[in-house]
């Protein structure tokens, strides 16, 4: 099967068409990577953020296969002219190192009122590395010690609330969960 005659499932192509962000070129670009997979599982998050007056929107959407994930990012163009950015990039589950959900939730004793969930997944392509000035215990020193850092992996992290997102802030947590199982 080819990405010219592969169909998504519907519930995948109905919420990128709610985000109304070009929904076409959104679901051309999920096709190009999946290579005639069948979906195992998707997650939609669209954000809109502000620079100045100007409104920007980002949609990114994963998706699990039984060997991969694909991640397509879709940003709008600068200036307020129609263009769109639209880049897939395709992992393998072997390669992938952590999956991890996290979940901030107002009544823990119950279980409930997610306020926040954050689905962070590592698998090595990027890396931030975070410097500051070394330093001594001795106040009174004045000499160069250099520099000390922290090099963390920073992959992807998708950040969901209710408030914003709706019930998928909950699925952000299922795919998350499902992640974890099939690279376990």
């Amino acid at each position: 099967m080819t990405a010219d005659n592969q169909t998504l499932p519907s519930g995948l192509i109905d919420e990128i068409a709610e985000c109304g962000f070009y929904p076409s070129l959104v679901v051309e670009t999920v096709l190009m990577g999946l290579g005639g997979r069948p979906v195992v599982d998707h997650l939609v998050h669209h954000e809109a953020t502000f620079a100045g007056r100007e409104l920007h929107r980002h949609l990114t959407v994963l998706v699990l296969t039984e060997t991969q994930l694909q991640i397509c990012h879709i940003d709008e163009g600068e200036g307020g002219r129609p263009e769109a950015i639209a880049t897939s990039e395709v992992v393998a589950l072997r390669a992938i190192d952590s999956v991890v959900v996290t979940r901030a939730m107002a009544q823990p004793e119950q279980r409930s009122g997610m306020q926040e969930a954050w689905l962070t997944i590592v698998w090595g392509a990027a890396r931030r590395l975070d410097l500051g000035p070394a330093s001594c215990e001795d106040p009174n020193c004045d000499a160069d010690h250099g520099y000390t850092g922290v090099l963390q992996p920073d992959d992807i992290t998708v950040r969901m609330s209710p408030a914003a997102d709706g019930d998928n802030a909950r699925r952000l947590v299922e795919f998350g969960a499902t992640l974890q199982q099939v690279i376990a």
